[in-house]
C-alpha cells in the first residue's frame, strides 16, 4: 500500500498544495495565483487572510483531485516565500498589517544608516546575512514603528512574529504552535546560525522584543497537529523548510559542493558547503541549508530578485505574449538579441550587487529591435545573473561539482536550459520533477514518520529528465558576457 505526504507551497505569486506517494510521484494537486500589491515605489505586499484561505482551498482540492481522505494523509511538509513577515495578535490571531514581500524595499534607507554605524560585519558574522531590506528583521521594525499601537502591544507580548510558514502553523494548530523551522530562522536578521538560537544583540539592534519569536526546531521535527475541521482529519505537520533550501533538498543536493538554482518567481543558486559556514568576500549569504537532529549543514546562496516575474511583467503589464511558454519559441524566432540588453531590476539588484534603489532598464534598442528580441534578452539576463552568482561561488571555492541542477516553473523552457549551460559552460542537469520546493518539504515530513529511512533514501528516488551541454564557444560567451557587464555598469554608474 502506497504511503502519501501533504507538501503546502506558499510562494510569492502562488499558493499550491501537491499529494506525493513515497515514490515521490505526484498523484493530485490544486494551485491559486496570489496577488501582488504595490502601494508605494519599491513596497511589496500581501494579504494574509487571502493566503490563510488560499491554502485551506488548495490542501481541500488536492485532497479531492486524488480521491484521497485526510486520514491516509502521513504527514504535512510545508514550504514558503522566505523573508516575508506577518505580525499577529496572538488573542486574535489576525494580522496587524499586511504580509511585507522578501522584494519589498521600504526598509533600504534604515540598512544604509545602520552600515554607516559600522554594523553590517558583525552582522553578518553572526547571521550570515547583509543588512539589507530583503530580510525580515528590517521588516518587523517597520511595522512596530509604524503601526499605531503595536509597538506597545508587542511590549505587553501581545504580537506573534513569523515568516509565512510560522503563519501558517498558527493557523493550522488552532494557535497552539508558534514556531518554525532553522532555515527559516537563518533569514531573519535575528538567528545566530552559529549558535542556532536567537541573538539578543541583533535583536537589540532592530528593537524587536524576544517575545515575538517563534521556537525553532529541525527541518524535519513535529510542529503539531492540524485542526480536525480544516480537512476532516488531524494530520501531523511533520516538515518545514524555506522554498530555497525545500528546493535543496528536493534536488538531493545533500554532497558539498552540490550546486542547484530554482527559477521561480526570483532566481536562487545554493551551494552546500556541508558543516562549514563560509563566511562570503563576494557578497552572497552564508544559509542553513537544513537541520537534522540539531546538527545544521550550511550553504552558500546567491538570489536573484527577479527571474520569471519579468516574464510575467511581459505577459501582463507590456502584453508581450498570452502566455509565458510562448517565449520560448519567440526565442528561438531569433539568432540573437540585436544587441538587446534587459535588466530586471524592478526591486533592486541582488547578489554580488545588492543594489536596492536601481531600477529596470532596457538597454540597446534600436529601430529593428522587437518583441522577440525583448522577450530572448529577458530570458538571457536570467542566465547571466546566474553566471554572475556561480562566479563569484568559484571565487569562494567549495564548487566540486561541474553540474547545476535546475528546477522552477521556467526550466520547463528548453532554449533557456541550454543557453544556460552555453553561458555557464558546465552541464545543466533538469529533474523529471520540477516543482522540488514542493517534493523537497513532502520529502522532510516523511523523513519524520518514517516513510523515509535517511537521506540516501530521498538520493535514489532523485531521477534525471534532460541534461544540456555547453554549445558555445569561449569567444562568443565572453563577448555577450562581457556586453551584459556594461549594461550592468551603465545602470549602475548612470552619465551624470
Amino acid at each position: 500500500m502506497a504511503e502519501y505526504l501533504l507538501a503546502i507551497d506558499q510562494g510569492t505569486t502562488s499558493t499550491r498544495a501537491i499529494v506525493f506517494d513515497d515514490k515521490g510521484n505526484a498523484v493530485g494537486q490544486s494551485q491559486k495565483a496570489l496577488p501582488n500589491y504595490f502601494p508605494k515605489d519599491g513596497w511589496v505586499e500581501h494579504d494574509p487572510e487571502t493566503i490563510w484561505r488560499d491554502v485551506v482551498s488548495v490542501c481541500r482540492d488536492a485532497l479531492f483531485h486524488c480521491n484521497l481522505e485526510a486520514g491516509q494523509i502521513k504527514g504535512i511538509g510545508i514550504t514558503n516565500q522566505r523573508e516575508t513577515s506577518i505580525v499577529w495578535e496572538r488573542k486574535t490571531g489576525k494580522a496587524i498589517y499586511p504580509a511585507i514581500v522578501w522584494q519589498d524595499r521600504r526598509c533600504a534607507e534604515f540598512c544604509q544608516n545602520l552600515k554607516s554605524q559600522g554594523l553590517e560585519q558583525s552582522v553578518q558574522a553572526k547571521t550570515g546575512l547583509l543588512l539589507d531590506s530583503y530580510f525580515s528583521a528590517t521588516k518587523v521594525r517597520w511595522i512596530l514603528e509604524n503601526v499605531k499601537g503595536a509597538r506597545e502591544q508587542a511590549e505587553k507580548g501581545e504580537l506573534a512574529f513569523g515568516t509565512i510558514d510560522c503563519f501558517l502553523l498558527w493557523r493550522l494548530t488552532g494557535g497552539k504552535v508558534h514556531a518554525t523551522d532553522a532555515t527559516n530562522a537563518s533569514r531573519t536578521l535575528l538567528f545566530n546560525i552559529h549558535t542556532q538560537a536567537w541573538d539578543k544583540e541583533l535583536l537589540k539592534i532592530f528593537d524587536i522584543p524576544e517575545s515575538m519569536l517563534p521556537t525553532v526546531k529541525n527541518c524535519s521535527d513535529n510542529f503539531g497537529l492540524s485542526q480536525k475541521d480544516l480537512l476532516g482529519s488531524e494530520v501531523p505537520i511533520t516538515g518545514i523548510a524555506g522554498d530555497q533550501q525545500a528546493a535543496t533538498i528536493g534536488q538531493a543536493c545533500f554532497k558539498p559542493g552540490m550546486i542547484k538554482s530554482t527559477y521561480g518567481t526570483g532566481a536562487f543558486i545554493v551551494l552546500n558547503t556541508g558543516e562549514k559556514a563560509i563566511q562570503s568576500t563576494q557578497r552572497l549569504l552564508t544559509t542553513v541549508a537544513y537541520r537534522f537532529n540539531n546538527k545544521p549543514t550550511y550553504a552558500l546562496e546567491g538570489s536573484i530578485f527577479v527571474a520569471g516575474a519579468v516574464m510575467q511583467w511581459l505577459r501582463d503589464n507590456i502584453h508581450m505574449f498570452k502566455e509565458s511558454k510562448d517565449s520560448q519559441a519567440l526565442a528561438e524566432s531569433v539568432p540573437d538579441t540585436h544587441g538587446v540588453y534587459f535588466i530586471p531590476a524592478f526591486t533592486g539588484l541582488g547578489a554580488p550587487y545588492w543594489e536596492p534603489n536601481v531600477r529596470g532598464a532596457i538597454m540597446g534598442l534600436t529601430r529593428e529591435s522587437n518583441i522577440a528580441h525583448i522577450t530572448r534578452a529577458a530570458l538571457e539576463s536570467v542566465c547571466y545573473q546566474t553566471k554572475d552568482l556561480l562566479s563569484a561561488m568559484l571565487e569562494e571555492g567549495g564548487v566540486e561539482s561541474a553540474k547545476l541542477r535546475v528546477d522552477g516553473g521556467m526550466v520547463a523552457n528548453d532554449w533557456l536550459c541550454q543557453f544556460l549551460a552555453d553561458m555557464l559552460d558546465i552541464e545543466v542537469e533538469r529533474p523529471k520533477i520540477i516543482e522540488t520546493t514542493a517534493l523537497g518539504a513532502a520529502y522532510l515530513a516523511g523523513l519524520q514518520v518514517g516513510i523515509f529511512k535517511d537521506l540516501d533514501d530521498i538520493t535514489k528516488l532523485w531521477q534525471k529528465d534532460k541534461d544540456f551541454q555547453s554549445d558555445m564557444d569561449s569567444e562568443k560567451r565572453n563577448r555577450l558576457y562581457q556586453g551584459w557587464h556594461k549594461a550592468v555598469s551603465c545602470l549602475l554608474n548612470p552619465v551624470p
